[in-house]
């Protein structure tokens, strides 16, 4: 057999050696390593985050730290060695792996252990703050208990037409947030750090380069498809503003924006609470679908079948039979979960699953068949 004059290339990359250019098949098998090691660690992470996410503890949040560690360090090592092959003439599938292992982080920390430990342990702890918050009132209505969590919270803004409450709500639940403030700059901090040393600006441009596109450009287009629904969107606006000063007198400005309490939703990210306040005069009403469900008697679980039928119906395959094992339909009464609505690929096989604390609402409905969609997809 003919002698190699050079190392390995994957001892090459982390030790340095001669500069013989890189082959496909090198490339290949890079990749082939990298897909197998990311794989497992992935994996590892998604059962670590699935515990601390529906079981909050300090003890889950540091498994689940040190899971999300492994394959953030690993995936950053990845990432670093996949531009010994930028130069390199690739077929289009393992060009564009390439480039996906450079942008696949949502989180990229520091190559220093101990920040890249730091930042993944306050990720952890902040997720957990939020889904154990509670806001806890000075005078609660009778018979309601005083301290309330974000499912109680969201009932609320979807179903009061008390401005006074609307606002105290809002603004408690916005008490949450202070006490992670410190956490939530040394994170923003470590993670820009993270970021640069794979060459990017900050995260939020590692981010941007998600599109096939350089971050700038993603900009410059999110910027022209604005523009192009601005003028619909500033009616709407003005139209509800008008509407909403007429439901709440004083408290909505003649001019200028709307205060997000009064637009039903606990992030201001969806107004359809509101139709009833602002629906032209005479308006067909449609269907009250949360009236339906109820009075069918519609559980949470059977909430979740009516999103797969629908799918069914598209002539996708019907929900592997984990996936009613596993999902979290129900917020749990013995223990903290994150209720913020997500949909799981566990195992990137069929190990799939849904969190979500489900009330039998026409809003919770539509989020389900939303979750599904990232379900079947995946």
């Amino acid at each position: 057999m003919p002698t190699r004059s050079c190392l390995p290339l994957v001892l090459l990359i982390t030790l340095g050696g001669c500069s013989r250019s890189p082959t496909v098949e090198e490339a290949r098998q890079f990749l082939d390593d990298a897909e197998a090691r990311l794989l497992r660690l992935s994996n590892d992470a998604s059962q670590a985050n699935w515990v601390q996410s529906t079981y909050i503890t300090a003890d889950t949040e540091a498994l689940a730290a040190r899971a999300n560690e492994r394959q953030i360090q690993a995936a950053v090592e990845m990432a670093k060695k996949a531009t010994q092959f930028d130069q390199l003439a690739l077929p289009p599938d393992m060009a564009r792996k390439l480039a996906l292992l450079k942008v696949q982080l949502t989180l990229a920390a520091p190559s220093d252990p101990k920040e890249s430990e730091e930042v993944t342990q306050i990720a952890a702890r902040m997720e957990g703050i939020y889904g154990k918050g509670k806001y806890c009132r000075e005078k609660a209505p009778p018979g309601k208990e005083a301290c309330i969590d974000l499912q109680e919270i969201t009932r609320i803004m979807a179903n009061s037409r008390n401005e006074a409450e609307l606002k105290d709500v809002w603004r408690g639940w916005r008490t949450i947030s202070p006490p992670i403030r410190k956490d939530y700059q040394r994170f923003v901090e470590l993670a820009n750090k993270g970021a640069r040393e794979l060459g990017f600006p900050d995260s939020g441009a590692m981010w941007r380069s998600k599109y096939d596109m350089p971050p700038a450009a993603f900009a410059r287009e999110v910027d022209r498809l604005w523009e192009q629904v601005r003028p619909l969107y500033v009616s709407l606006h003005a139209y509800v503003r008008t509407r909403l000063r007429a439901q709440y007198k004083d408290a909505v400005p003649e001019r200028g924006p709307i205060p997000a309490h009064l637009l039903g939703n606990v992030w201001a990210q969806s107004w359809e609470n509101i139709y009833p306040l602002v629906a032209p005069k005479d308006a067909d009403p449609g269907h009250d679908l949360t009236a339906i469900l109820k009075a069918k008697k519609i559980d949470e679980r059977e909430m979740v079948r009516y999103g797969e039928r629908f799918f069914t119906s598209l002539s996708f395959d019907p929900l592997p039979k984990s996936f009613w094992e596993r999902s979290l339909f129900v917020k749990p009464r013995d223990r903290e979960v994150v209720c913020h609505a997500s949909a799981w690929d566990v195992d990137n096989v069929d190990d799939l699953r849904i969190k979500m604390c489900i009330d039998i609402t026409e809003e919770d409905f539509s989020t389900i068949h939303h979750e599904l969609g990232h379900n079947f997809y995946q």
